[in-house]
């Protein structure tokens, strides 16, 4: 018999409440990002354990890090090269999903 995947609780209760979409966001020196939700809420979302897998590595630089920007599809983005279209070479981006930095953030 196959395990049973349970929703975490606090994913659940994201979801039942309704999406909330990324309007602002601010890289601070602390390596955290102080989004602005459209649901009125501004919240912390600290980025010590994503800044450790290697995908993050160039953004543990904080001028890299303060690159952060919202994307056309409404993700907390990073352009791996500045210089680099990232609407056209999709591998020049690295993102994160405003779900889950909504749901693993504590209110500012």
């Amino acid at each position: 018999m196959a395990d049973v995947y349970e929703t975490p609780p606090e994913v659940a209760e994201y979801f039942a409440g309704g999406r909330k979409k990324a309007q602002t966001v601010t890289a601070n020196d602390d390596f955290t990002l102080t989004i602005k939700f459209d649901n009125g809420e501004t919240r912390v979302f600290d980025m010590e354990k994503t800044l450790k897998g290697r995908v993050f590595a160039p953004f543990r630089n904080i001028e890299r890090f303060r690159e952060v920007y919202i994307d056309g599809k409404g993700s907390i983005a990073w352009d791996i090269d500045k210089n680099v279209n990232s609407d056209v070479h999709w591998f020049n981006h690295v993102d994160i999903c405003p779900d889950n930095c909504y749901i693993y953030s504590k209110h500012a």
